[in-house]
């Protein structure tokens, strides 16, 4: 799963507006920048694989420091504790949000993947599969993505044109971007897989907080 670990952000912004969205893009996709960060360093293995499954040409088949379901439940405790304690006023309902979006991104990834997403270290793997079935695939992705958007767009309110169409716009960019991913050509190498990914986090985040910038929140909470 890619756009659709987003629309978890968007949800979440709308609950709690004080949380910066930037940070809840970076937070859904957590795992995901651990996983490029350690198959650069060859410490996760993936191969390319055209035709594994429908619609990715990736056999993630060592990936326990980040995707194992032990390894996401640490990655979601560190992440609430940092949120938690670095800035002092945080409360404990804002830093279980982060929490919980970072740990949303392994729920997701359960319905999309194969058999490939360890329990604990690299055993007991599972995954229901959906990514062999394109068209439902995609358009949970959608319904995902778009239904957090509409939540986020309700609890806020345009101050401009960016502000009104912006968010739209991203999300139809993030579409074309998950059809390229799943009709496209394969990555070259899994160095250049986990590139690509960690270049498209980062735009998404900073490109969703500048348009963030362009919409009001009703109320802010700490």
């Amino acid at each position: 799963m890619f756009i659709g670990h987003y629309g978890p952000s968007f949800a979440l912004k709308a609950i709690r507006p004080a949380i910066p969205l930037w940070l809840l893009f970076i937070a859904v996709q957590l795992v995901d920048i651990g996983w490029a960060l350690l198959v650069l360093l060859g410490v996760e293995r993936v191969r390319i694989v055209p035709g594994i499954t429908a619609s990715n040409p990736l056999d993630l088949y060592y990936m326990p420091y980040t995707h194992s379901l032990a390894a996401v439940a640490l990655w979601s405790t560190v992440a609430i504790i940092l949120w938690k304690f670095l800035p002092r006023s945080r409360t404990w309902s804002a830093a279980a949000l982060v929490g919980l979006a970072v740990f949303s991104h392994w729920l997701l990834d359960l319905l999309v993947h194969g058999p490939d997403l360890p329990v604990y270290d690299d055993t007991m793997k599972v995954g229901l599969g959906l990514w062999n079935y394109p068209a439902i695939a995609l358009l949970l992705e959608v319904v995902l993505l778009f239904g957090g958007m509409a939540m986020y767009m309700r609890r806020t309110t345009a101050i401009n044109a960016i502000g009104r169409f912006g968010p739209p716009i991203l999300g139809i960019t993030m579409i074309a971007v998950q059809c390229y991913l799943f009709f496209g050509p394969p990555p070259t190498s899994p160095a250049a897989a986990a590139i690509s990914a960690l270049v498209s986090y980062v735009v998404f985040a900073a490109v969703a907080q500048w348009l963030d910038r362009q919409r009001r929140s009703a109320t802010v909470q700490p």
